[in-house]
């Protein structure tokens, strides 16, 4: 039976490094890419994962990404940073970008990196947990192509520029919100098309305006901002400070990286990295924000809810869960993968978890 089959976490990322690198790119890149991919797989936000492998390197192929270009500091002050991603791939501007503003924070107290010349750079999870990790705040955002239509309009103008806020803590999950202005990230209609899905009502309109279930006719059209004005002014304001403020592309200037074949894609990012110890020490706000998610997670449930979760915490779940049992990839996915491995000489199906036999005959 054509089914999805799940995967070995570890091993699927060896074979995406793997590839990245048959294709040209340095093993330092590879490394970043692969781990940026299946971090999204993990966390259940599959749209980012390894889905993004093929058009990844189609744009290599065809020069729309320059996997050796030098990624610089074009301009800076003691806390600013603007970074010139000059066409590298997404998740590794954003990670060099991420690196500057970490570094600008311990030795100012905050660091503001803007970001130009980039490309589409994952999930906002992927640097909040980094940042995490050396005691930080965070605050990132992205601009992305046309695909999200001002309140009142029928046609995409702005991206479904996505925000990503990190908080370390203590004993307990950190806070991690990564979301996107639109009621729905495209990634997620463009997964339910390749597996010919119908969408739920209120997450697009086709390319008249009207509201659509078709995935497909999502695809043509526009998807909605979450909460309607309000999303659509987030969005606008994301996409100032990403793209109007570093010189990077903003609106109709962003390009497609699906549909544009003749420019770059010119994302622009930001970040805004905050040191927790100059406003106290760290381990008395760890033990604060302890104490505060405690007290949510206490608080009185609504009929039917067993537990309150804060923002990230099913994802870390959901982490845990498939390093567990692995990643589980639709077939559409795995049949496309597998003939990227066979064009680099690399097999898919050692990775995976229980190789089913139907399977593998059908994908050969």
């Amino acid at each position: 039976m054509t089914l999805p089959t799940k995967f070995d976490w570890k091993k699927l990322e060896k074979f995406c490094f793997d590839v990245f690198v048959k294709a040209g790119v340095s093993q330092e890149s590879a490394k970043i890419v692969a781990d940026s991919l299946i971090q999204a797989d993990l966390r259940g936000v599959e749209s980012h994962g390894v889905v993004r492998t093929s058009i990844y390197l189609e744009r290599i192929e065809k020069n729309m990404i320059d996997s050796k270009s030098d990624i610089k500091v074009e301009s800076e002050s003691d806390a600013t940073a603007l970074v010139n991603g000059n066409n590298n791939f997404g998740s590794v501007v954003g990670s060099f970008a991420l690196d500057v503003a970490i570094q600008k924070a311990k030795e100012k107290g905050a660091g503001i990196v803007g970001v130009k010349e980039s490309n589409h750079f994952g999930t906002g999870a992927f640097y909040a947990l980094k940042a995490i990790q050396q005691d930080m705040i965070l605050l990132v955002m992205s601009n992305a192509s046309q695909t999200m239509p001002p309140t009142g309009g029928i046609r995409p103008f702005i991206g479904t520029n996505p925000l990503a806020v990190g908080v370390p803590a203590g004993e307990e999950l950190p806070f991690i919100l990564d979301m996107a202005t639109s009621v729905v990230a495209r990634g997620k209609i463009i997964v339910a098309a390749q597996k010919d899905n119908p969408i739920p009502e209120g997450w697009a309109m086709d390319k008249n305006g009207n509201p659509t279930t078709n995935a497909h006719e999502a695809l043509e059209g526009s998807v909605l901002p979450i909460g309607g004005p309000k999303g659509y002014a987030i969005s606008m304001f994301i996409d100032i400070l990403s793209g109007v403020l570093t010189g990077a592309g903003f609106g109709k200037y962003v390009n497609n990286m699906y549909e544009n074949w003749d420019e770059t894609q010119n994302v622009g990012h930001f970040f805004l990295a905050i040191d927790i110890n100059r406003f106290m020490p760290i381990d008395m706000f760890k033990k604060r924000m302890d104490l505060y998610i405690k007290e949510i997670k206490a608080e009185p449930k609504g009929e039917g809810v067993n537990e309150i979760f804060i923002p990230g915490e099913i994802e870390f779940r959901r982490v845990e869960e498939q390093k567990e049992t692995g990643i589980e990839l639709p077939f559409k996915v795995v049949k496309e993968l597998h003939q990227i491995g066979k064009r680099y000489q690399l097999e898919l199906m050692d990775a995976a978890i229980h190789e089913n036999n139907n399977v593998k005959e059908t994908i050969l």
